[in-house]
C-alpha cells in the first residue's frame, strides 16, 4: 500500500493573533510534500435582522461596495501575513523554499464552508487551529474532523505553542 500523497493543503484561518503556529504547521507540511496551500478565511453571513436593517438605511449599491471593499481588505491582510511570515521565518533558512499559496474567502457556516472548499479544491489535508484556553473551545475543528474525508491536523492556539 502506497503512502498517501499530499498535494493540496487547506489551511483555515481566523486571522487572529494566535494563528502563526497553525500556519507554521501548514508550511512545514507543504515544504515536506511540495504541496500548495489554500489559505481560507470564512466570514459569517449577516443575519436576517442585520440584513433588513442595512437594506432599510443604505442603498443596495453602497452595501455591495462596502462588502466588496471588506473582502479586498481581508485579502490584503492575508497577503500581508504571508509576506511577513516568509520574511520572519523562511528568509533565515539556508535555501528559501517557494511557497505556493492561494487565497479563498468564503461566507457561511465555518465548518460547512471548510468542508465544501476541501472538496472543491481536492485538498489532501486540512490544517486548522483550535483555541485551547478554558471556556474558549471552538466547535468548528470538532465538526470538521468528524465530517472530513481527508486527514485534519488541529493545532492548539491561545497559549505559547511552538
Amino acid at each position: 500500500m502506497a503512502l498517501p500523497e499530499v498535494n493540496t493543503i487547506l489551511y483555515t484561518t481566523s486571522l487572529g493573533k494566535h494563528t502563526r503556529p497553525v500556519f507554521r504547521q501548514a508550511v512545514q507540511q507543504a515544504i515536506a510534500n511540495d504541496a500548495r496551500i489554500i489559505m481560507l478565511h470564512v466570514i459569517e453571513p449577516v443575519g436576517e435582522l442585520g440584513r433588513a436593517l442595512i437594506q432599510n438605511y443604505l442603498p443596495e449599491e453602497i452595501v455591495k461596495k462596502m462588502h466588496d471593499e471588506g473582502i479586498n481588505e481581508i485579502k490584503k491582510q492575508m497577503e500581508s501575513r504571508i509576506a511577513e511570515f516568509c520574511q520572519d521565518e523562511l528568509s533565515s533558512l539556508p535555501e528559501t523554499p517557494e511557497l505556493k499559496v492561494e487565497f479563498r474567502i468564503e461566507e457561511g457556516n465555518h465548518a460547512d464552508a471548510i468542508l465544501l472548499v476541501a472538496e472543491q479544491t481536492k485538498a489532501d489535508l486540512i490544517v486548522m487551529g483550535n483555541e485551547n484556553r478554558i471556556g474558549h473551545h471552538s466547535h468548528t475543528p470538532h465538526q470538521v474532523n468528524r465530517q472530513a474525508t481527508v486527514p485534519v491536523l488541529v493545532v492548539p492556539t491561545g497559549k505559547k505553542y511552538q
